[in-house]
């Protein structure tokens, strides 16, 4: 926004609603938002596109994030929005497949993967649907973990190395995100091979990871609100989908863990930690 000529006190002003995992909240968050007489919501993420949209038809929403905005209900269609929601989708589900798909030429004798799941995550259902084929045809056990709240995720953390599964990986999530440091040393701590979906657990100490690069994503969310600050409907302004995409490899971590990551997974790389 600071390169589009928007400086914040002078001619912008920023309303920002932490969410900290909790998509509970969310409705609360952005109903606060409305009442605010805010010109445009960010949403980065399905379950707060779907609650922005909730509690308001008429101000603009710029959602980024996970998931098909139409099947979501967010848009009528990708290139004609047709209501107020505009904005990026990161390909959620066909991303997902690609890590597990990763995961597996990096150590193909991993057979059986944990996957961490937030509970009643909007589009969950489908993209488990598509990851269990993908399972199948790659000749993988796939062990799903239902996690809602922090406790929920230790639970999990203690069945996964009481059934000795092989390696780990998470549907893309805020909660996961916010709580990536107590993942990512779960899977230091058990020499577990783990993909992630976000260059920040690598940055946490994660192995492995492969996404659309966020920080583009969200430099592409600030020309739509441009935009729409300067008169453009979000009905008229087609969604997008990602043009960059990062896969980084932590050697350091695979040190650590004891492991070797296959060479042409290395190789495909476009940062290696070493």
């Amino acid at each position: 926004m600071n390169q589009l000529g928007y400086i914040e006190g002078k001619n912008v002003v920023f309303e920002y609603r932490p969410l900290e995992g909790q998509e509970e909240g969310l409705p609360q968050l952005a109903g606060d938002l409305v009442r605010k007489k805010v010109d445009v919501i960010v949403a980065p993420g399905a379950a707060a596109g779907l609650a922005a949209k909730s509690v308001s038809r008429t101000i603009p929403i710029v959602y980024l994030g996970g998931g098909d905005p139409v099947a979501l209900g967010l848009v009528a269609s990708l290139a004609h929005p047709g209501g107020n929601v505009t904005g990026i989708s990161d390909l959620a589900p066909g991303l997902t497949a690609k890590r597990l798909e990763l995961l597996h030429e990096a150590f193909p004798k991993a057979a059986s993967v944990a996957m961490l799941v937030r509970a009643r995550a909007p589009h969950s259902d489908r993209e488990l649907k598509d990851l269990g084929t993908q399972a199948k045809i790659l000749g993988l056990k796939l062990r799903i973990f239902e996690v809602q709240r922090d406790d929920d995720l230790e639970r999990s953390f203690s069945t996964i190395e009481k059934e000795r599964l092989e390696a780990l990986i998470e549907l893309p999530n805020p909660f996961f995100h916010s709580n990536r440091k107590p993942i990512v040393d779960f899977a230091l701590r058990s020499r577990m091979p783990s993909i992630f979906h976000s260059r920040d657990f690598v940055d946490a100490g994660g192995l492995m990871s492969y996404g659309a690069e966020f920080a583009d994503m969200f430099r592409r969310a600030a020309i739509f609100v441009d935009k729409i600050l300067k008169g453009a409907k979000p009905a008229n302004l087609p969604i997008e989908q990602p043009t960059k995409f990062e896969f980084l490899v932590n050697l350091k971590t695979a040190r650590q863990i004891g492991v070797t990551i296959a060479p042409n997974v290395v190789a495909r790389a476009d940062q290696v930690i070493r």
